[in-house]
């Protein structure tokens, strides 16, 4: 699994968590709908973020060996008082405090649970890191703010996904990622915006054997070109494919199958 920096996770946390307190301080209406989440509204979708920070920083502070129920999670459920920005900023807060402090503390390779079978603080790292930029993407859109999310992180997003997505199928016998077996077909996805280093480019095929991928320019049976940061967001099913600056060259309904089934985060 290639990742980046464990430090560099670290301040990306900081950052997104930062960033995520200005939507909540911003005057958006807490208990308004998030359309890319609809099941929460904006405060659950918070709180939602903050008790994922909060119970990864158990896991990783007390070098868990199993999962930890949330219940057992101190301030997992946020600020008793609903509706109150003040409370939820400086709930959120200490959350991003807890987890960067913890992670700084444990370093990347401390053995650590996970669900994913990598079992060091590192894997927590990157799935926080990525569990920010989504969800802020989601309450950001939400308040009518613009989104963005560093070149590295965003293409280590996709990265992660697709490892995920690997993982799943090999141990999850009803991952729906299963039903696009079949004669071999390919999704390549181009970000248009980056740096030739970057290296924004992911072709992932899809055949009898089920999914595999890696970086790089190639022909495939569809193409998804656009910004990283949209590129992103719509290989995580929060913008849509028509969204302006996206581009859809090729079999439209084979990238839509495949955001139908591969769903994650």
């Amino acid at each position: 699994m290639t990742r980046l920096a464990h430090d560099r996770y670290c301040r990306v946390i900081d950052d997104q968590v930062a960033r995520l307190r200005t939507v909540v301080t911003s005057g958006a209406d807490l208990s308004g709908p998030v359309p890319t989440t609809p099941d929460w509204s904006l405060e659950q979708l918070v709180r939602h973020v903050g008790g994922a920070l909060r119970w990864a920083a158990l896991l990783v502070r007390t070098g868990a060996e199993d999962e930890i129920p949330e219940e057992r999670v101190p301030g997992f459920d946020g600020p008793g008082t609903w509706g109150d920005p003040g409370a939820l900023d400086a709930w959120l807060a200490e959350s991003g405090e807890l987890i960067v402090g913890a992670l700084r503390e444990a370093g990347p390779d401390a053995k650590v649970w996970s669900w994913a079978g990598v079992h060091d603080a590192g894997f927590w790292a990157r799935r926080m890191t990525h569990e920010l930029i989504v969800h802020r993407a989601d309450a950001t859109l939400a308040a009518g703010l613009p989104f963005d999310a560093a070149p590295d992180a965003a293409a280590d997003a996709i990265d992660e996904w697709l490892e995920i997505v690997e993982w799943a199928q090999r141990t999850l016998p009803d991952d729906t990622v299963r039903e696009l077996r079949g004669p071999r077909r390919s999704i390549h996805l181009h970000a248009t915006d980056t740096e030739t280093e970057l290296d924004a480019e992911w072709l992932v095929e899809l055949d009898e054997n089920g999914v595999s991928w890696h970086r790089g320019h190639e022909m495939a049976t569809v193409a998804l070109r656009g910004p990283l940061t949209s590129v992103l967001l719509a290989f995580y099913r929060r913008l849509p494919l028509d969204a302006p600056g996206l581009h859809v060259l090729g079999d439209r309904e084979l990238l839509e199958s495949w955001l139908e089934r591969a769903t994650f985060g």
